[in-house]
């Protein structure tokens, strides 16, 4: 086994180990159903399988298929790893400063609070971003074309269902979400400028 199959295989264990303790302690705390059954929540679901097997597949490979030499192995195992790194981050955080407004696709019979605290004031979508991190980070370790693809395919999923969600929110909090999105960017933090003297 390489070491960047282990490093994917273990990055994989506390992401997705991570989001099944957040779902798993959430629903036995609320009794609430936390996955709802929308084509926009499956299908991306079903693509970042497809994403994590096949960057597992290629890392695997003696000779994979689509790989381009853009950095040195040293600098991209150092980007990669940052990458992974902050992906843990803000995954973590995301899980975290949710609370029990947590949920997997969009459940309409419910009623969740509005959370604007946290990690959630620099992006609105913080999970989501987490996602893009992780595909960057794939693509970078395994300096492959085949994932730069599926990197932006997997953009594409990912912005079809924050829209989706974006729609729900505006319907369900109304003003409160309408002003938050004007304060608070779709994917990366707004850097604040600094007043010179």
């Amino acid at each position: 086994m390489s070491k960047i199959t282990l490093v994917i295989l273990l990055h994989q264990l506390l992401f997705q180990g991570m989001f099944l303790m957040k779902n798993i302690t959430l629903h036995k705390r609320t009794g609430k159903q936390i996955r709802g059954y929308n084509i926009e929540a499956t299908s991306s679901i079903a693509f970042f399988v497809l994403f994590i097997g096949i960057s597992v597949w290629i890392s695997v490979l003696k000779k994979p298929f689509g790989e381009v030499q853009l950095l040195s192995d040293f600098f991209a195992m150092a980007l990669g790893f940052m990458l992974l790194f902050l992906n843990l981050i803000v995954s973590g955080a995301s899980l975290m400063h949710m609370k029990d407004s947590w949920r997997v696709g969009i459940l309409e019979n419910q009623k969740t609070k509005l959370i604007t605290t946290g990690i959630y004031r620099f992006t609105r979508n913080p999970y989501f971003v987490s996602y893009l991190i992780m595909f960057a980070s794939y693509t970078i370790l395994l300096q492959n074309l085949i994932l730069f693809g599926l990197s932006i395919v997997g953009f594409i999923f990912v912005h079809k269902m924050i829209m989706k969600e974006e729609d729900y929110l505006t319907g369900l909090h109304g003003e409160a979400y309408i002003q938050y999105k004007m304060q608070v960017p779709r994917y990366i933090m707004k850097i604040p400028m600094i007043d010179s003297p």
